[in-house]
């Protein structure tokens, strides 16, 4: 039987009107409503492959309706690199795409919706992703998405110090002459290297505190800091594995990334299915 996908209008609004009527009964729901303990489990690196493998196997399966969803990523991707070319904002394109991986977890929230269905046997299609916008869900992602839209616009602000403090903050000619006095100068590799290790340290707090913590939201009414802390213990628990994963999500965004944004289309699909995999893999409910 072939699948029909909704009037994409009509599934946003609906999904906006559902999630307007749930914001306040979504505020009561930050702390966990559940009463079964998580279980954190260790893995290898064999269960980073195994997860990957079933992400883009669920991309797979899943295409046409992911290529809606995450169709507006690589446009916002290209409109950032288009406020580059304004010279006095060059310095910041990189850390913009960069932030990427800061803001993931909360991007790809439908991405384990559709993923959680599917593993279950269950019907899924454009609209999936937009069922998860209930009480139970809503008000612990709008508090994780501001913990971590602060978390970006620190490392920006991060970002900026470091490039006046190297470079003195002068406004560069444009985006080529920016790149290039970065992989030229002392002064420019100097911004890159410090940049890299703040860069990383920011990325390292995103990575421990959210790598299972937005699915589980998704999957049960924990509450943020139970689906936190649970984060923090995974890390603890797989430390190597944790570390590896964070790598390959960085490289793989720098891929979609340096494609002008346009392998994003694959990448963040992939790694969001992937991702729930990976919760699955760590966390168990007593």
């Amino acid at each position: 039987m072939p699948r029909t996908i909704g009037n994409p209008i009509s599934v946003v609004i609906g999904a906006i009107g559902r999630g307007a009527r749930s914001v306040e009964e979504g505020v009561e729901t930050i702390g966990s409503h559940d009463d079964l303990k998580p279980r954190v489990k260790q893995i290898a690196i064999a269960d980073l492959k195994s997860a990957l493998k079933q992400g883009f196997a669920d991309f797979a399966a899943l295409r046409t309706d992911v290529m809606f969803i995450v169709l507006a990523y690589p446009i916002i991707g290209l409109l950032i690199a288009g406020l580059a070319f304004n010279a006095a904002l060059a310095p910041l394109l990189f850390p913009m795409a960069a932030g990427f991986a800061i803001l993931g977890p909360v991007a790809c929230t439908g991405l384990y919706e559709m993923s959680k269905r599917r593993e279950s046997g269950e019907k899924v299609t454009w609209g999936t992703a937009f069922g998860v916008l209930g009480a139970q869900v809503l008000g612990p992602l709008l508090a994780m998405s501001a913990y971590l839209l602060a978390l970006f616009i620190a490392w920006m602000f991060a970002a900026n110090l470091i490039h006046e403090i190297t470079m003195g903050g002068a406004m560069p000619a444009g985006l080529t002459a920016f790149v290039t006095e970065a992989l030229t100068t002392q002064a420019g590799i100097t911004m890159l290297v410090v940049g890299m290790a703040v860069g990383f340290v920011f990325a390292l707090i995103g990575l421990v505190t959210t790598v299972v913590a937005a699915p589980m939201l998704v999957d049960r009414p924990v509450g943020l800091p139970v689906a936190v802390a649970t984060s923090v213990r995974v890390a603890q628990a797989n430390i190597v594995p944790i570390l590896a994963w964070g790598a390959l999500v960085a490289v793989l965004l720098a891929i979609g990334i340096a494609t002008l944004f346009i392998g994003l289309i694959v990448v963040l699909p992939v790694l969001g299915h992937a991702t729930w995999h990976l919760y699955r893999a760590t966390v168990r409910f007593e």
